[in-house]
């Protein structure tokens, strides 16, 4: 993971993706600051952000988000 950033606000899950190859879940979500301004990313293929990612719905957070095949990826949450 490269070009890790720290980003602060409401997540917001936008779409579920289809499932890995092996059944896990992925999500496509944002974060949203107060001024309705985000920055989307998705969770990393079978991992345990997958499952973990909806608990967080709606709560604002602490994400770091990196790029993985040059596609914003998941990388910690962190409730606030």
């Amino acid at each position: 993971m490269k070009n890790i950033s720290r980003h602060y606000g409401k997540l917001k899950i936008l779409k579920r993706l289809p499932n890995s190859y092996f059944g896990n879940p992925k999500f496509k979500c944002a974060i949203v600051d107060k001024n309705e301004n985000g920055f989307s990313f998705v969770t990393p293929t079978n991992s345990m952000f997958g499952y973990s990612i909806q608990n967080y719905e709606n709560k604002r957070v602490i994400a770091e988000i990196g790029t993985f095949r040059n596609i914003p990826t998941l990388n910690s949450i962190k409730e606030v």
